[in-house]
Parts: structure tokens; C-alpha cells; sequence
């Protein structure tokens, strides 16, 4: 009898599991598709699709678009449904500026605590994104820019500190690679990151966080202009 009950508890366990595994995995899914663009803010995610499209109950669905709520994604409305998180400009100014003194701060920290092998990266990464601004490829290009932000925050090492930057960097993500369709926005950002790299391998902390901040709120600024000739 014994027996019987541990079989069934472990069954259960095995379930929630399998559930929980593919709710992340739906999760996963939906925000690398918000964070490049592929569902633009404001658009709508249906449950109902969603859970076909993946092969899942809506109750793997329901638990990752709460997940992607919580990390600012997705908003979740009453009787209106799941639409891909739209702030207003104002909120989007205060998110930049708060993502301006954040990355300002890794950029100062990382400046003294990269280690020679992470500069070497961060050069590479920089010298790499040359070619996407050249072909004007803006996701080649935003995959790059990830990639030279996130080496800076690892740089910093500080686990607190980078959890926090990455974390702010996902919400803003779809916004911060809608900048680029901004006229010349590609060759200014990487000359921006020039600015920044030029200072981190000069060793000047203070001055590669002012160009740092500089730099995200000129992305600010670009992604600002953009949305309001969209209307």
C-alpha cells in the first residue's frame, strides 16, 4: 500500500516537473521573441494560440506569460488579454535614465576589475559589430550590442550588480533595439561604444561611465524621436 501511495506521489512530482519545465520553455520562447523584435511592443499574445502553437495546456501558458509579466514583458489585462508591454514615453524616459546611471556604474567598476582575456573580448565584440553597421544589418547588429553590454556587466564582477543590469535590460530590450531604425542610429551607437571602449582600455573608470551614460540616453533620445514620428 505504502508502496502504491510513494508510486503515485512520484508520478504527481514527475508531473509538476514536465509542467514547470515547459512553462519556462515556453517563457524562454516568448521573450526572445519580445527582446528581437519578432512580437513588437503592443501586440497581442493569445493564450489560447500560444498553447497550441507549443503543444501545451494553457496552464504551462497561463505560468510563463505571469513569469514574463513579472519581468515587465507582457502586460496582463482583465478581460482584454496579453499584450507585449507599450510604456509611454515618459515611463520609457525614466526607464533609460535609470538604465543610464546603471550601466554608467558597471562601465566604471568593469574599467579596473576586467580581467586581460575580457578586454580582449570586448575589443573583438566591437571590432565584429564594424561590419553590421557597414551592411546596416540591425539584427546582426543588436545581437552584437547585447553582447558588448552584457561583457561589460560580467566585467564588473559583481554578481548583484549584473543580475540587476541584466535584469533592466530585458524590460528594455524591445525598445532599445527599435533606436536602430533611427536614421544613422547604427553608426553613432557604435561610435558611442568606441567612446566607452577607448576609456576601459585607458583604464579612466569615471570617464567610461560618462560615456557610457551618454550613450544610453542618446539611445533614449533616438528611440523617442522614433516613436513619436510613428505617431
Amino acid at each position: 500500500m505504502s508502496r502504491g501511495r510513494n508510486a503515485e506521489a512520484g508520478q504527481l512530482v514527475s508531473i509538476t516537473a514536465a509542467a514547470a519545465t515547459l512553462a519556462e520553455t515556453i517563457r524562454l520562447a516568448l521573450a526572445e521573441e519580445i527582446i528581437t523584435g519578432r512580437l513588437p511592443p503592443g501586440s497581442e499574445i493569445d493564450e489560447q494560440q500560444a498553447a497550441e502553437r507549443f503543444g501545451a495546456s494553457r496552464t504551462p501558458v497561463r505560468e510563463a506569460l505571469r513569469e514574463l509579466a513579472a519581468a515587465g514583458l507582457v502586460a496582463i489585462e482583465p478581460r482584454r488579454g496579453v499584450r507585449v508591454a507599450l510604456p509611454s514615453l515618459a515611463q520609457l524616459g525614466e526607464m533609460f535614465e535609470v538604465m543610464a546611471e546603471t550601466e554608467a556604474m558597471c562601465s566604471r567598476l568593469a574599467t579596473h576589475r576586467m580581467t586581460a582575456p575580457e578586454r580582449f573580448a570586448l575589443q573583438a565584440l566591437h571590432a565584429r559589430s564594424e561590419a553590421a553597421v557597414a551592411a546596416g544589418d540591425v539584427g546582426g547588429y543588436d545581437a552584437l550590442n547585447r553582447e558588448f553590454h552584457s561583457a561589460l556587466y560580467r566585467g564588473t564582477h559583481n554578481g548583484f550588480l549584473a543580475e540587476h543590469a541584466q535584469a533592466l535590460r530585458l524590460r528594455l530590450a524591445p525598445f532599445r533595439r527599435a533606436q536602430f531604425h533611427a536614421e544613422d542610429r547604427l553608426r553613432r551607437s557604435f561610435a558611442e561604444h568606441g567612446a566607452v571602449l577607448r576609456e576601459v582600455l585607458r583604464g579612466d573608470g569615471e570617464e567610461a561611465g560618462r560615456q557610457m551614460r551618454a550613450h544610453m540616453l542618446a539611445a533614449g533620445a533616438s528611440l523617442a524621436s522614433t516613436m513619436r514620428e510613428a505617431g
